[in-house]
């Protein structure tokens, strides 16, 4: 087909999140796009860029996508596991493992996404990081608070 400039609802339909944070991502610069009237328009390229793929370095033979799907997430405990997750990812970067995190909170339904892509023992070291922190009674999302 050839179409090698997507609009802000085919990306957002491709990865899986709201148009609104599509634009959230073009007006922050994560994302480059190309205005063209009252619209925008995202290169191929840019869109690699964001998730990632064919400017992966030598050697990355494999890559990971992963969707993990959280319900029953107030605002603060998606602000608190979005500063953890994305902590974690920045603080053992490897230039070699290219990895990208990217979180969205649904207020509304009380559902919170965190869409992970890149090589395979990168995207495996955060699910374990997540299943760590979401197991069990003490559970990053358990809503319970200590009185003292």
């Amino acid at each position: 087909m050839g179409n090698d400039m997507y609009s802000v609802e085919q990306v957002a339909e491709l990865l899986g999140l709201h148009v609104r944070t599509v634009r959230g991502y073009i007006r922050a610069g994560r994302l480059r796009a190309t205005r063209i009237g009252k619209q925008y328009r995202i290169a191929r390229a840019d869109l690699d860029a964001l998730t990632g793929r064919p400017g992966s370095p030598p050697g990355a033979a494999a890559e990971a996508s992963s969707i993990v799907a959280l319900d029953g997430v107030d605002r603060a405990a998606a602000d608190r596991l979005a500063t953890l997750v994305l902590a974690g990812v920045n603080t053992h970067h490897d230039p070699d493992r290219p990895l990208r995190v990217q979180t969205v909170h649904d207020e509304e339904r009380h559902r919170m996404t965190i869409v992970i892509l890149g090589d395979l023992a990168a995207t495996a070291e955060v699910l374990r990081l997540l299943d760590a922190v979401l197991d069990g009674d003490n559970g990053l999302l358990t809503g319970e608070v200590d009185g003292g």
